[in-house]
């Protein structure tokens, strides 16, 4: 299945967000009109989907990396208690 245009938005938005000058939050709210936290949970849905890697490779590979370094710290985390 395709990406719609806001998927692709998205993923666009992750690519390149650093050069705009705002805080990615800001930018989240302005281009998207979501919390962050709305935004992450579609952008984690993406990352599983075929259609997304097609579209932006080195985006949701890295995106994956950083997905997978977090929920390592955080297992590790509980482990350290």
């Amino acid at each position: 299945m395709d990406l719609s245009a806001r998927e692709r938005a998205i993923l666009d938005l992750e690519r390149g967000w650093w050069a705009a000058g705002q805080s990615k939050e800001r930018q989240i709210r302005a281009r998207f009109g979501l919390s962050a936290t709305r935004y992450y949970q579609l952008l984690n849905g993406l990352l599983d989907r075929p259609a997304a890697l097609a579209y932006d490779p080195l985006t949701v590979k890295r995106a994956r990396r950083q997905r997978e370094r977090r929920r390592r710290a955080k297992v590790e985390g509980r482990r350290a208690r």
